[in-house]
């Protein structure tokens, strides 16, 4: 599925509600949703790309690990040569001496800083959220990290899919301090991320071509199965116990009325 901006606008409208400074995401067309829906694997894969190649250099992925991704989006060679590029630290010996080796499948993904001390000094005092649940943890998920990455007021093309009168009448009065930039759905309107995506900025392994929407799906997509990777087996496992509940069902109602059918059956009669 591949979401473009007017297919968004017709999907679902951005809404102002009165007296809000924010402008609430609309409901898209996600391929996952719905009872038997599954994640597109190999959206997964390009939301990857986009991760890597724009959203790692500030925002990590703390609970991710690269054996998380074998079979999902990459094959267990792939990920090895891809985890064995980045080198981590043994914990100290007895002496102290800390040595470094290339990376394997168990380890979880490179943060871009050391610490939170770093990341905020790099980023003006701002702390960029670990992306690891954060579809989890906003509300309208995918929605809403979707609306975020494509609703900065310089991307006129994607703002048309967000309805720009609504925009300019929510922007009216932010006061937007130097190092800040304007987003309708970030509450307060005021955000210390530049927009992050530009036609054109990864390359796609399947040749799909790299519009802002596109991306921005991608990598929603991606982060939603960061946020619960169980997503397919819990729903493939719910429908089983559907199946199954309903013939026990059955069963145990057939076994009832054969039973008390001896007994409903009855008569009294009193003289």
């Amino acid at each position: 599925m591949q979401v473009g901006v007017g297919a968004a606008a017709a999907a679902g409208g951005s809404v102002a509600l009165a007296n809000d400074d924010v402008l609430h995401p609309g409901q898209y067309p996600w391929s996952h949703d719905g009872m038997t829906a599954g994640f597109d694997r190999q959206s997964i894969r390009r939301g990857y790309q986009v991760y890597r190649g724009v959203c790692a250099t500030c925002h990590s992925l703390n609970r991710i690990a690269w054996r998380n991704m074998q079979d999902v989006c990459y094959d267990e060679e792939e990920l090895k040569d891809m985890a064995a590029e980045v080198e981590y630290a043994e914990p100290p010996d007895s002496e102290g001496n800390v040595e470094v080796r290339p990376g394997k499948l168990f380890d979880f993904m490179p943060a871009p800083y050391e610490n939170e001390a770093a990341a905020r000094g790099a980023n003006g005092g701002a702390l960029p959220p670990d992306l690891s649940l954060i579809v989890k943890s906003r509300h309208d998920g995918a929605n809403y990290v979707f609306s975020l990455m494509t609703g900065f007021e310089d991307d006129e093309d994607c703002l048309e899919a967000h309805n720009i009168a609504q925009v300019r009448e929510v922007a009216a009065g932010v006061d937007i301090a130097p190092g800040q930039h304007y987003n309708p759905y970030f509450p307060g309107g005021k955000i210390a991320m530049a927009r992050p995506l530009q036609d054109g900025q990864v390359e796609y392994d399947d040749g799909t071509p790299a519009t802002t929407s596109q991306m921005a799906k991608d990598v929603s997509t991606f982060l939603n199965w960061c946020a619960e990777p169980e997503h397919d087996e819990r729903k493939k496992m719910g429908l089983k116990w559907l199946f199954a509940l309903t013939l026990l069902g059955g069963t145990l109602g057939y076994q009832k009325r054969f039973r008390w059918s001896l007994y409903k059956g009855r008569s009294l009669k009193f003289k």
